[in-house]
């Protein structure tokens, strides 16, 4: 396997966050006496916040006033996340430390708006190993799409095929493999479809399994 770059998605692969969003998801669907959904709200990792409204809309029809919803969700996301650090995924560090010692670049592609990745990463103490990172508020077309990844490899001025994308989730892993990046999935809270498995990327359980094939496939 030969990469010139590696590019990172943040939530639920980096940090520990899809749990957060969930509760904070589960705490509005209570406050606002709706059921909560599961199989909607997993349908929505990976994708920026255009991407999750229709989503959301579809999944939950009249009985949801997406206006009121969404506020109040993020309010209570956000009284986590810009005051906590999130955790940072098991095998994570070892990862970020081996590719650094081998001075591979390394950037975060997110769907995340950029004022809260940075802090989110900040206050995770990952910052220092990114030398920059593309955000969903800086594409017109989220995850799936391979926008992002396309973006974040001309900031690093390098082609997309030289670059190895990891991702936790369906949508991210589409828009990496979209982009035509190595692709390695780390599986979060969902696991890969059958549409997803039919790609032909790397599936791995844990990030450690995950730098355990990078080092016998270098």
């Amino acid at each position: 396997m030969k990469y010139s770059a590696a590019i990172f998605d943040m939530d639920g692969l980096l940090l520990d966050t899809e749990q957060v969003c969930m509760t904070a998801f589960k705490q509005t669907c209570c406050e606002m006496d709706l059921p909560f959904k599961q199989e909607v709200y997993l349908s929505m990792i990976g994708r920026n916040q255009a991407g999750i409204k229709p989503i959301i809309k579809q999944g939950y029809g009249d009985m949801l006033d997406y206006s009121l919803f969404h506020p109040r969700w993020m309010q209570h996301y956000h009284a986590v996340v810009e005051h906590q650090a999130i955790p940072v995924k098991h095998g994570v560090i070892e990862l970020l430390n081996w590719l650094q010692a081998k001075k591979i670049p390394m950037v975060v592609a997110t769907s995340t708006h950029k004022a809260l990745a940075q802090k989110k990463l900040h206050l995770a103490g990952l910052s220092t190993y990114f030398s920059h990172i593309t955000c969903g508020d800086e594409v017109t077309q989220g995850k799936p799409h391979p926008e992002i990844y396309l973006l974040a490899a001309q900031r690093l001025h390098i082609e997309p095929n030289q670059c190895i994308a990891f991702e936790d989730s369906n949508n991210g892993v589409k828009a990496a493999v979209a982009a035509n990046m190595a692709t390695l999935q780390i599986i979060d809270l969902v696991e890969p479809d059958t549409e997803t498995r039919a790609l032909g990327h790397d599936i791995f359980n844990t990030m450690d399994d995950a730098l355990t094939f990078l080092q016998t496939h270098q």
